[in-house]
């Protein structure tokens, strides 16, 4: 299944990752083949960095790993979804989840981003 991914230009597909108990979105990582492979056989879950352009084993550092239940292929079998259990905050800010700022209609900047598809 893994050569009929879609890897994009880079090598990468972007994983999403999921409170399997919550369902609660955690964070994007990136992960290559070799990151994917790794996960898919191991427990806990690997990334591609792409700043540091090499592998990244997640919770290395902080001691939070995610530990992998389950992983998911997309439809158009471009992205990966992985259901895991967090061992500690997800975020390298502390925060459980990296989707803990919300955006609003006011947070946008009047014609920054002009609309140009015609709608």
């Amino acid at each position: 299944m893994i050569r009929n991914m879609k890897f994009n230009e880079k090598g990468l597909l972007p994983a999403i990752v999921q409170d399997v108990d919550s369902s609660e979105v955690l964070m994007l990582g990136y992960m290559n083949e070799v990151a994917l492979r790794r996960t898919l056989s191991g427990d806990t879950v690997w990334f591609y960095s792409r700043s540091r352009q090499t592998l990244w084993h997640k919770g290395e550092t902080s001691g939070n790993y995610l530990k992998v239940r389950s992983v998911w292929l997309d439809c158009d079998s471009d992205t990966i979804l992985v259901k895991a259990q967090p061992m500690g905050p997800v975020c390298h800010t502390g925060n459980q989840t990296c989707f803990f700022q919300p955006l609003n209609k006011s947070d946008i900047e009047p014609n920054r981003y002009p609309d140009t598809t015609g709608a």
